[in-house]
């Protein structure tokens, strides 16, 4: 039997944050891992995090991986793949199979970071081949670079769906339709958002009747429901789709936190059944911690946090470091986690939220269609009066939400931005000083929600600056089209220039000119087919 200072269970965000932690103090740390590869989740997240710097916010999830793995391997961390826990036993002794025979295992301290699974949500038709989790449609494309189908249908509004259903995008996917049975959108304003832009429709108050097909996937009822959660007789819709990809939450794996004879609880708020945790992630028995989602299911920037804590716990339970330490260790981390719990989505908003923290109240449009109204858009402190626009090159921040975020705060050379000393603050514009058009803005922001307005650029017309991460790029001197927020043409548009380099991380700056009176409007470029004539 081999021992250990600590055995960490899972190597994703928390499982290798807490392992860097402790082994930074000087424990021995072993990982364990039922996946081929370490990292959980993180190496499928191709987007831009949320948070501060701190947080490790505008840096995509497959990068803050690759940095945490190579910061474990310094530390002389063990990593142990494709090898399965099978339990925990008294005296916090483990057995794990790996290769078809079992080991045992004991540690002074284990953090158990299992993560959580994907949930499912039946219906007729739902074994069929072509109806995926949003997970495993994130392995396909983000791991192994297959695409999940052709016409994809969405179930599930909140930030997994979002995200999944942009990825699909960007990976040649089109995505017919999101729908969720409640009746609002779950997720970030600003991923639904650079959906709705796009042309994809939002259908809420909608749940799945039935896929269609014998042997796969052929197509997609949906039906309305109503208050009551039931579906409404006459509102069925058909969508042409290969593929229904489910993104309805996820669950903890607390297994082995039940095994381990930990005592639990059934929190919905948390996503079902967790640990009972003091604030440190240590459970009803003493020495074994959990971290990230088996103890709640939180965005990945918490669960790293979570893991740091309960690493340092653990340093501190052994002696390595002194409780002062660990005490100045637990605040700093317990006020980074704070401010990612903080605004509408954190643990103390509900779903009724309706204003902002600073009082404006929230876009209905958005909430129901993923898109902000023009008779909403200017109630917000990122949009620029008429004054503004017409004194030539100016941001508009298109943030209306408390998110927890303020990379964009940072990134303006000149101080163009203001978010202030809490992360959820909406962001303003300060007018006084004048944008240099760097574009660090737009390609900061983690939901692409700031654009860059030059009004007057020629007579007639206007400039727009956006963001853009699809792939081939288009190119200087392309005619095609300025699309809206919710997806219409209003406009032909010429590229003018795209701006692209290292400090960008693939997020390109595409400068579109569009006529004048329609600079507040356009807010995508959708490029022209080569046999397309454009009027």
């Amino acid at each position: 039997m081999e021992r250990f200072e600590l055995i960490v269970i899972g190597a994703g965000p928390a499982g290798l944050s807490a392992a860097i932690e402790a082994a930074s103090c000087g424990m021995s740390v072993i990982v364990f891992d039922e996946n081929t590869r370490p990292g959980g989740q993180l190496f499928k997240q191709i987007h831009k995090f949320f948070g501060s710097k701190e947080h490790k916010a505008k840096e995509r999830g497959f990068n803050i991986g690759k940095n945490l793995l190579n910061e474990a391997e310094e530390l002389g961390v063990r990593v142990e793949l494709d090898s399965t826990v099978m339990g925990i036993f008294r005296n916090k002794e483990i057995s794990v199979m790996k290769n078809d025979s079992v080991k045992h295992f004991k540690g002074n301290s284990i953090v158990i970071a299992t993560g959580a699974s994907e949930n499912m949500v039946p219906f007729k038709g739902w074994t069929l081949p072509g109806v995926i989790g949003a997970g495993a449609a994130q392995t396909m494309m983000n791991i192994h670079g297959i695409k999940p189908g052709n016409r994809v249908l969405m179930v599930g509004s909140g930030n997994v769906g979002l995200v999944v259903g942009y990825q699909l995008i960007q990976a040649g996917c089109i995505l017919e339709a999101i729908i969720d049975a409640a009746p609002r959108v779950g997720g970030y304003g600003v991923h639904a958002a650079k959906l709705a832009r796009i042309g994809v429709p939002f259908y809420m108050s909608h749940t799945i009747k039935l896929a269609q097909g014998i042997d796969r996937v052929e197509g997609a009822i949906i039906v309305e429901v109503d208050k009551s959660w039931k579906p409404v007789s006459g509102s069925e819709k058909t969508l042409e789709v290969d593929t229904i990809c489910i993104a309805v939450g996820l669950s903890p794996m607390s297994q082995l936190v039940r095994l381990a004879g930990c005592k639990t609880l059934d929190d919905p708020k948390k996503g079902g059944i967790v640990p009972l945790c003091n604030e440190y992630g240590e459970t009803s028995i003493s020495g074994i911690y959990a971290a990230g989602d088996v103890a709640g299911i939180e965005e990945a920037s918490s669960a790293m946090i979570q893991g740091k804590i309960a690493g340092a716990a653990a340093s501190k339970d052994q002696g390595y470091i002194s409780e002062d330490e660990f005490k100045a260790r637990q605040k700093k981390l317990e006020n980074s986690l704070l401010q990612l719990r903080e605004g509408m989505f954190g643990h103390k908003s509900t779903a009724q939220v309706t204003h902002t923290d600073e009082g404006y109240e929230l876009s209905h449009s958005l909430l129901k269609k993923g898109y902000i109204s023009d008779t909403e858009l200017s109630h917000y402190p990122g949009i620029p009066t008429e004054d503004d626009l017409k004194d030539g090159l100016v941001p508009v921040i298109e943030c209306t939400q408390n998110i927890p975020c303020n990379p964009c705060q940072d990134a303006c050379p000149k101080g163009c931005i203001k978010v202030g000393d809490n992360i959820t603050n909406l962001p303003s514009i300060e007018t006084s000083v004048k944008c240099s058009g760097c574009g660090m803005c737009v390609v900061s922001c983690s939901g692409q929600a700031i654009f860059l307005v030059k009004q007057n650029h020629s007579p007639g017309y206007g400039l727009v600056s956006l963001p853009y991460e699809f792939s081939p790029l288009p190119d200087v001197g392309d005619i095609g089209y300025a699309l809206d927020r919710l997806g219409n043409v209003v406009s032909k548009a010429e590229v003018i220039s795209i701006k692209k380099t290292p400090v960008m991380d693939e997020t390109a700056v595409l400068t579109m000119k569009v006529p004048s009176n329609l600079t507040m409007k356009a807010r995508f470029f959708k490029p022209a087919m080569k046999e397309e004539k454009i009027i």
